[in-house]
């Protein structure tokens, strides 16, 4: 017990306990994590990491929360979300954007385009932070994160140290790669090539707008609940082909705008919206043998 209180105390302000974290998920689900942590920079990460090694306590990372679904009874252990510091961008040479993991996506974007970089503009249809989008190898519209990647930094958690990786190290695959569950990526270099700025803005626009016109926005969800099987077989079309865009389950329903985005209506619990996945899940399989894979992540006990 008095590990544990010197451990609370360690972290200071950077460091609380109980908090809802149906307050950083989409969703706006979830239990309380029993702790939750955002380091100030990389030196306080790799002690917390030390610290909670020591004490045996569990960690979870945690990006923008624009894929995540807290289950009810929350998180055992804690939960890091980096903080301000990790939030930025800077050119180094002249098609080089350095991106900390906790920058929005649409940020990056933006910064690209200011700078007559393209090639990034896919990013501001993308939810979320830069460091998820890597664990996720998020994309959209046949662009994926994984094209623009240069190197990663990240923190080892099992051996408290930062390493360097580059594309090459990685084995990116659909919405996912090969990195280990105990690397938590700092910062990023991504690459651009130059253009006009204002092609690069119609570019950007005209995703934006094409994203606008096929997907809900403004509404309490993770996006994209499954992954696509393939460029033929949408997730979205199985959904429809197997008669499921009309489920509920308490408060969780299907979007009629795009049946792959499960919602929360307001008063939906984390159960809800899994067992509409489960649901789905099941009919779909029967109606196509195939079986759906989440792209949403399910955290908690």
């Amino acid at each position: 017990m008095n590990n544990l209180i010197d451990f609370t105390k360690r972290f200071g302000e950077s460091l609380s306990q109980k908090v809802k974290l149906s307050n950083y998920s989409w969703f706006n689900l979830g239990g309380n994590a029993e702790f939750f942590f955002k380091p100030k920079d990389k030196t306080e990460l790799l002690e917390f990491f030390k610290e909670a090694k020591k004490n045996d306590i569990k960690t979870t990372f945690l990006g923008a929360g624009s894929n995540t679904l807290f289950r009810d009874n929350g998180v055992e252990g804690a939960v890091i979300k980096l903080g301000k510091n990790f939030s930025f961008t800077r050119l180094i040479g002249e098609d080089i954007i350095e991106v900390g993991a906790g920058t929005l996506d649409r940020k990056v974007a933006d910064f690209a385009k200011e700078n007559n970089l393209t090639n990034l503009e896919f990013l501001s249809c993308i939810p979320g932070s830069i460091g998820g989008a890597i664990i996720m190898n998020s994309g959209c519209y046949d662009h994926d994160i994984s094209q623009i990647l240069i190197s990663i930094r990240a923190v080892d958690k099992k051996n408290c140290k930062e390493i360097e990786l580059k594309k090459e190290d990685i084995n990116f695959v659909y919405r996912g790669n090969n990195l280990s569950k105990d690397l938590f990526i700092i910062s990023a270099k991504l690459k651009g090539s130059f253009d006009k700025k204002e092609k690069i803005e119609k570019k950007q626009n005209d995703l934006v707008q094409r994203k606008k016109l096929s997907q809900p926005s403004q509404i309490k969800t993770c996006g994209s609940t499954f992954k696509n099987i393939s460029k033929e077989k949408k997730a979205w079309r199985l959904i429809k082909e197997s008669g499921c865009e009309n489920y509920e389950e308490g408060d969780a329903v299907i979007s009629k705008k795009h049946c792959n985005f499960f919602i929360n209506k307001g008063k939906a619990k984390s159960s809800d919206i899994e067992n509409l996945i489960q649901k789905v899940k099941k009919k779909v399989f029967e109606k196509t043998k195939i079986n759906l894979e989440l792209e949403i992540k399910i955290v908690g006990e």
